[in-house]
């Protein structure tokens, strides 16, 4: 039997940014309690006050290189939801809204699968053990569950040729500096050896499917958005017709088009014919984590993907609400105005509010002043008595919210959503789990597989649209109208909302004088991953790891990884470290 002990985990690996875990085991190795903390400086606030509102995205969206749309989209809305709000007949062209729906969706979707094979995987998956597996016994599982046609034995017995390879020259690379050989892998060889392959795939895929960024906004990562619409013109015509320069040239247009709808269709082949099916064979060996890093059961969502207008929240795909105490039954609205609701609070944050720090403030009142007193580096242990982390610790009502997957394919479920809930039922009838395993780091998992394919699916409707739109002559796709500030109220103020990928994003904007006068980003790996607030509720990555994990080897903490990865952390956009003027603070070359 072993002694109680602190476990650290600095930094967690596979994810983006940088997360540093504690928790503390009982004798018998059961995690008691678990602390998470950011251990970057956030800052994005600052850089952004007394800047051109219009000019706000491009900026913010340098958050983060893998949310690489999300937080533009969020910052451009929230400066037309201050314009709505001051000038009701404020809109945006319903072209514009299903291009950003495509964008949305076709973030989710390569997000989903690159964490899941790239990040996530590994905790399930043992690669050394696919060396031990029969080629011929893995085709026989692969078609067994899938119609891909990447499945024949030669296929598999390359792949394991070319990891051998890798081990032989001691190469293994992104393989390299795991747990291989835990006792809690479960699977077998064959489907090992089938996830190391569809992990390859996945690589390319990634490659291709990103064109429809580039179509859309110039460029992957960080295309382009603008205040009114999105910067994509659209053409009838080809360039080539045209033989000419100008708008024709460079617009988006049939050609570009019908790359858009290949890369969907490559999409959905991909989630049905491998994400689904992979997913549900390693659910079926790891059914007991359906029992494993339950948050407590609230959940947030701010819903997106409107079918007429963001400010038609009825239109969305993707509800707006809150559910409290597992209860399915019941969806809480969510006021965006209210002091009392959403707060972030610094009892356990590296901040200072001017009014002191054990209340919250709502975002429209944050206030971002950096007050680092921890233990100074490097150090053993965080002080967790005190403050103990770069992130602050968002709530609800005074409530912790988990937000994320899980939290959007439960709002669906809840509101009657037809194809969520059929695929959330038939998930639960294949893997023989009770309802009660949704809430758990396996369920997270499966939300974010189940997710991928309601979205992909959805992609082709929104793209039917848009194609039915300019075969009718609509082509617009911006709103120049109060594109000029000197057309604006003094004051202005309004919330970019947007579910990323990892959860509930909103950016919250003060304007006056047509200049940023504050500026708050409250992002998803905010909300899960901040440290307990003054209540000493504790965060959603806490709250998980505190439930029912049991430590196999200190040494090897692949339990703590594995609800850890299910969230999909993003620390970079939870955190951010740039100068007051905008400028690097730090170059590495790499020779």
């Amino acid at each position: 039997m072993s002694t109680a002990q602190r476990i650290v985990v600095d930094p967690i690996t596979r994810i983006e940014g940088h997360l540093r875990i504690e928790a503390e085991t009982d004798a018998n190795g059961k995690i008691t309690s678990a602390y998470s903390a950011g251990t970057m400086v956030r800052g994005i606030e600052i850089i952004l006050k007394g800047r051109d509102p219009r000019d706000a995205w491009a900026f913010a969206q340098r958050i983060c290189g893998v949310c690489t749309l999300v937080h533009g989209l969020a910052s451009v809305r929230s400066v037309e939801d201050a314009l709505h709000r001051a000038i009701p007949t404020y809109t945006i062209p319903q072209n514009a809204e299903l291009i950003r729906n495509l964008m949305v969706a076709a973030q989710y979707v390569h997000d989903h699968v690159m964490h899941f094979y790239h990040l996530h995987a590994l905790d399930w998956v043992d690669v050394v053990s696919a060396l031990k597996a029969d080629p011929k016994a893995t085709s026989a599982l692969a078609q067994s569950i899938s119609s891909y046609s990447k499945s024949s034995p030669g296929y598999f017995a390359d792949v394991q040729k070319k990891v051998q390879a890798f081990v032989d020259q001691g190469q293994l690379g992104i393989f390299s500096n795991a747990y291989w050989g835990h006792p809690a892998y479960k699977l077998p060889p064959e489907a090992n050896l089938m996830a190391v392959a569809h992990y390859l795939e996945a690589l390319a895929w990634q490659r291709d499917v990103v064109k429809l960024h580039a179509i859309f906004g110039g460029k992957n990562p960080h295309p382009n958005f603008v205040v009114g619409g999105v910067p994509s013109a659209i053409s009838v015509h080809t360039a080539v017709e045209n033989k000419v320069g100008g708008q024709s040239g460079t617009a988006v247009n049939m050609v570009g088009l019908q790359t858009v709808q290949n890369v969907i269709k490559q999409m959905r082949d991909f989630v049905d014919q491998v994400y689904v099916p992979d997913t549900l064979a390693i659910a079926g060996f790891y059914k007991d984590w359906g029992g494993i890093g339950d948050t407590g059961g609230n959940f947030l969502s701010f819903g997106d993907l409107p079918s007429k207008s963001f400010w038609d929240t009825d239109s969305y795909m993707i509800p707006r609400g809150v559910i409290l105490n597992k209860d399915l039954s019941k969806i809480h609205p969510i006021d965006l105005d209210a002091d009392n609701e959403i707060q972030e609070f610094i009892n356990h944050s590296w901040y200072k509010y001017s009014q002191g720090d054990a209340q919250g403030l709502h975002p429209f009142k944050g206030e971002t002043e950096l007050n680092y007193t921890g233990p100074k580096p490097p150090y053993e242990h965080l002080d967790i008595e005190k403050k103990y982390s770069w992130l602050k610790s968002p709530r609800w009502q005074g409530k912790p919210m988990e937000v994320g997957p899980l939290a959007r394919v439960l709002m669906m479920y809840a509101t009657g959503h037809k194809q969520t809930k059929e695929l959330v039922d038939y998930t639960l009838r294949t893997l023989d789990v009770p309802v009660t395993a949704l809430f758990s780091t396996l369920g997270r998992t499966a939300a974010r597989t189940l997710e991928s394919k309601i979205l992909a699916d959805g992609m082709q409707g929104w793209f039917d649209s848009l194609m039915a739109n300019i075969k009718a002559g609509e082509v617009r796709t911006f709103n120049d109208q109060y594109w000029d500030p000197a057309t604006w109220p003094k004051h202005m103020h309004g919330v970019g909302l947007l579910e990323a990928p990892r959860g509930g994003l909103s950016h919250w904007i003060n304007i006056d004088d047509g200049k940023i006068s504050n500026y708050q980003a409250v992002v998803p790996s905010t909300w899960n991953a901040g440290p307990r607030d003054t209540l000493g509720q504790p965060g959603a990555y806490e709250a998980a790891l505190e439930h029912n994990h049991v430590m196999h080897d200190p040494k090897q903490p692949l339990e703590i990884l594995r609800t850890i990865h299910s969230f999909d952390p993003c620390l970079a956009c939870a955190v951010h470290v740039t100068d007051p003027d905008g400028e690097e603070l730090i170059q590495v070359k790499v020779k």
